[in-house]
């Protein structure tokens, strides 16, 4: 397949390394071969896998002759602080529309936020984010700015191609994983790296766990934003929800509850391997795999790559350090 030539911002840390992970294996009495991606190292503002996203959709922010990037989460959203930094690195204004408690003080992604210079648009109740965002793009544009909007997690088939390349890395370090597990939840990254290993050959099984969405809703969405995102490579390729595989057992508590699960993976990845992992997505998809581990579900001669999607300023917000201390 000829891959076509995208417009793309080179300013993350790549490659990011691949490393053993002896030491968990060890604690866990054997099992698979462990790996872990290091993409909270992607470079911008703690890294994290948006950061890989940006580069494509900021691209096209400039493309479009934009100079205001306007996205939305919540406040503790590690999407809006990696933008907000890609912005301030690149030239553009920022708004950021967070969902959360007005008074909660500034504290770990909210706090950089605020040190990136992003205007901040507070949305009380989740329900209205939506309306919202498209009111504060309106705004922006009334104004007289030429605003941006960067969809949630970068997760379009713009910003997913930042993993559709990300597998081509990974290949490209010939590391021979059998399986790549990772937090999904807004689909942008899973639809990725699926679209990459149909386009560049990967033969290993990729599998999300749900840090919040149930397994219909993603085995959907994922399929057609993959189909999306293969087609801005090159020719088009249609999946099939079939075709994606996700593990949708470990989110029942709810998006940012921290279970005695997701405490324990976030300690025994830093006192076994000196790794942090974050309480939202990576410890809660880190918590999943090891649950797996344990259950057999993986062979031991067997290699799992974990792919650590960042998200380590939250473990300083104030909501989250009394879990650890």
């Amino acid at each position: 397949m000829a891959i076509k030539d995208i417009p793309r911002l080179n300013f993350a840390h790549l490659p990011t390394p691949v490393e053993e992970l002896p030491r968990l294996r060890e604690a866990l009495h054997g099992g698979p071969r462990l790996l872990v991606k290091r993409d909270d190292q992607t470079g911008v503002a703690f890294g994290g896998n948006k950061t890989r996203k940006l580069e494509f959709l900021v691209a096209e922010a400039r493309e479009q002759g934009a100079n205001t990037l306007i996205t939305g989460g919540a406040l503790q959203s590690n999407h809006c602080r990696q933008t907000a930094a890609a912005a301030t690195r690149l030239g553009f204004r920022c708004i950021l529309v967070l969902t959360g408690d007005k008074a909660q003080k500034a504290s770990g992604n909210l706090l950089l936020d605020l040190l990136f210079g992003a205007e901040i648009v507070h949305v009380a109740d989740r329900k209205d984010r939506d309306t919202i965002l498209q009111e504060t793009f309106d705004r922006a544009t009334q104004e007289g700015t030429k605003p941006y909007l960067v969809p949630y997690g970068g997760s379009n088939p713009t910003g997913a191609l930042g993993y559709a390349f990300a597998m081509k890395e990974l290949i490209d370090q010939n590391v021979g994983a059998d399986w790549i597990v990772f937090a999904t939840s807004s689909g942008g990254t899973h639809a990725g790296l699926l679209s990459g290993q149909r386009v560049f050959g990967f033969s290993g099984k990729i599998m999300g766990i749900s840090v919040d969405e149930p397994e219909e809703w993603l085995k959907k969405e994922v399929s057609q934003l993959a189909s999306a995102t293969s087609e801005k490579v090159g020719e088009r390729i249609e999946f099939e929800p079939a075709d994606v595989l996700v593990n949708a057992a470990y989110c029942d508590a709810g998006y940012g509850v921290v279970t005695e699960r997701e405490r324990e993976a976030i300690r025994l990845f830093a006192r076994h391997e000196g790794l942090l992992l974050d309480p939202v997505y990576t410890g809660r998809a880190a918590a999943g795999m090891l649950d797996l581990i344990r259950k057999g579900f993986f062979k031991k001669d067997e290699t799992v790559l974990f792919l650590h999607t960042g998200g380590l300023p939250a473990l300083f917000a104030d909501q989250y350090t009394d879990e650890f201390r």
